[in-house]
């Protein structure tokens, strides 16, 4: 072992002796996909010089190079730079609505677009950001508390970054595994999750990836048809919708018409995303553990593929007249740059999210709501029919969850230091990264990570010092939510306070499925009752009765364990806070207590929590 070693100390000594001096950085982010791109904005705005070293052209990942431009979830949860981005995409196409011009999404646009903003977005950061497109990561390195990463830009010229943090925010987890850190792919045996509907053995099952096509409609009389893909079979799609050659529906799903197929992903340009789940494009390749040569190869089947996909619409549905669209991406085959990977390595990390803490999150064994850094609203959904034991496999097409909050430990390896890990390779079980791996969450992470590296690198401490409300409040402070509530819009004056308080847990929130909308209600307008509050954990034995509380009462309560209520005019301390309608024998709603409590208090800030959620001061 020790000879390997020396070897290796020997070849990367030979990789730096044959480039320039390494160039020092704060932050460098490998990847600048939906996460990475957030990371680097975030931590260039914070003041810390980063690098996003990008393999495309393009910024955005699966946003964008990858093509999934119909965003699944958080429309009503904009948070962050990825509420920036949809307020960017609303300014271009004129008004919310004119998102709505698929009907499986409420925000649909077309990638090229969101690259330009994306790539706008990180100019305005000025000299802090620096993207450096078409980049491969050949090695990284520990040394001397630093990370030395080695690159080859376009031209095949090798460089060397010297950064205080590294932050993954690749496509499968690469940069994770090379620097040592353990990781999980496939699926975890349910006595490992505790999940339910886990399997009981694990296996090596990843989701299905997809090739996405855009197509348009080039006039009622041309004909697009494309040459017809080697080793094309029709089969596979005779059920993609209602046609001549359906067969019997094995998976028992709804069968849409080609209308309805075709229209799924329209965007609001008129193009026509192809990203149609389990009788469509969708493909079974497990590329993770290959080197970067043998994906390239492998891949090619899932590009055949979807062009059989795209020949089977033109064919058999009679539609010559869309052809792969030759304006969205500038490239040979008109296909994206990259496929769409639902899945990823799946990092060992100071916090384990499960689909268990996501569904009931106050009665897990574990308080990790109190940390979150990323919100989601879209249910736990697995693609697996292309699988060839897919009938083996649970069934977790949209399992319902409520919204949930991501823990922020769940981007921070155990066993390396100044490392954090983005994008879908977060230590989630294999069950909730069918939630956490849409692309707003994975935004929001990538913002998350960019706000811890920068810190760290702010305040001289490594990432594991970092606090985890410091992260929060910079959050906050971003116009992110880091729990789940639909009560208030981040504009409102009480948002951050109903934010705070709710991740302290001294008033909790309710979780519901409504349809197949997920969501987390603070109940803010409801009346305030004493058997709601729980404070013990913090103040020790409190005694509150049970039942509606008055504001007089309320206040009391405050001021009698110590809550900074002053004494005389409380009429004007209570216009301060913003509140309205001062009367002490009225019933005091939740939301009147969350900006009491958190201007008496400030448990928020007094109280620091670790990955676990544990307070620990």
């Amino acid at each position: 072992m020790k000879a390997i070693k020396k070897i290796s100390a020997i070849i990367f000594v030979l990789v730096i002796a044959s480039c320039s001096a390494p160039e020092q950085i704060d932050v460098l982010v490998v990847g600048g996909g939906a996460s990475g791109t957030a990371a680097g904005i975030q931590a260039a705005r914070m003041g810390v010089h980063t690098i996003v070293l990008e393999e495309t052209p393009w910024l955005g990942g699966m946003l964008t190079s990858a093509g999934v431009s119909c965003v699944d979830g958080n429309n009503r949860l904009r948070s962050g730079i990825f509420g920036e981005f949809a307020d960017s995409l609303v300014a271009r196409y004129g008004s919310n609505d004119a998102l709505k011009s698929g009907w499986g999404s409420n925000i649909n646009f077309d990638p090229h677009l969101g690259q330009e903003i994306l790539t706008n977005m990180a100019q305005a950061c000025g000299e802090l950001l620096d993207v450096r497109r078409e980049t491969v990561m050949t090695e990284v390195k520990g040394e001397a508390g630093d990370w030395h990463v080695s690159y080859r830009d376009s031209r095949g010229i090798k460089h060397i970054i010297r950064a205080d943090v590294i932050i993954d925010a690749t496509e499968l987890g690469d940069v994770a595994k090379a620097c040592g850190v353990d990781y999980r792919i496939g699926m975890e045996a349910s006595e490992d999750t505790g999940e339910s509907i886990a399997p009981e053995q694990a296996n090596d099952v990843i989701q299905d990836l997809t090739y996405v096509a855009f197509l348009k409609d080039y006039g009622p009389d041309a004909d697009m048809t494309i040459e017809m893909p080697e080793g094309y079979d029709p089969s596979p799609f005779y059920n993609s919708c209602l046609n001549p050659l359906n067969v019997e529906n094995v998976t028992g799903q709804t069968i849409w018409s080609p209308e309805m197929m075709i229209t799924y992903g329209k965007t609001p340009e008129g193009r026509y995303m192809i990203n149609w789940p389990i009788y469509g494009n969708d493909c079974y390749l497990n590329v993770i553990e290959m080197s970067r040569e043998d994906r390239e190869e492998a891949l090619k089947e899932a590009k055949r593929f979807t062009l059989s996909f795209v020949y089977f619409i033109q064919t058999q549905l009679g539609m010559k007249n869309l052809g792969l669209a030759d304006d969205v991406f500038p490239t040979p085959d008109k296909l994206p740059f990259i496929p769409y990977h639902r899945e990823s390595r799946r990092i060992v990390a100071e916090a384990f999210f499960t689909m268990d803490a996501a569904a009931d999150p106050y009665a897990y064994k574990e308080p990790l709501y109190r940390t979150g850094v990323a919100v989601g609203d879209y249910p736990v959904d697995h693609h697996h029919f292309r699988h060839p034991d897919w009938r083996e496999l649970p069934d977790l097409e949209f399992y319902p969850i409520p919204s949930f909050n991501v823990p922020m430990g769940t981007m921070i390896p155990k066993e390396v230091d100044d490392l954090i890990v983005a994008e879908k390779s977060i230590s989630v079980s294999n069950l909730m990264n069918g939630a956490t791996r849409l692309q707003p969450v994975v935004m929001q992470l990538g913002q998350a990570a960019g706000a811890l590296a920068a810190l760290a690198c702010i305040e001289d401490k490594g990432v594991k010092e970092t606090g985890v409300r410091q992260v929060q409040e910079k959050l906050l402070e971003a116009g992110c939510y880091i729990m789940p509530y639909l009560d208030l819009p981040k504009s409102d004056p009480h948002f951050k306070a109903l934010q705070r308080i709710g991740a302290t847990g001294v008033l909790r929130g309710e979780g519901r499925n409504v349809g197949w909308s997920n969501e987390t209600w603070f109940r803010a307008d409801e009346p305030l009752r004493g058997e709601e509050i729980y404070a013990s954990e913090l103040y020790g034995a409190i005694t509150v009765e049970p039942g509606e509380i008055s504001v007089g009462r309320m206040l009391e309560l405050v001021r009698s364990y110590g809550g900074r209520v002053p004494y005389g005019q409380l009429s004007d301390w209570w216009k301060q806070l913003g509140l309205n309608d001062f009367d002490t024998q009225r019933i005091a709603t939740r939301l009147e207590a969350a900006v009491v409590i958190d201007a008496a208090f400030d448990p928020f800030g007094m109280f620091e929590v670790d990955y676990k959620g544990y307070f620990t001061r």
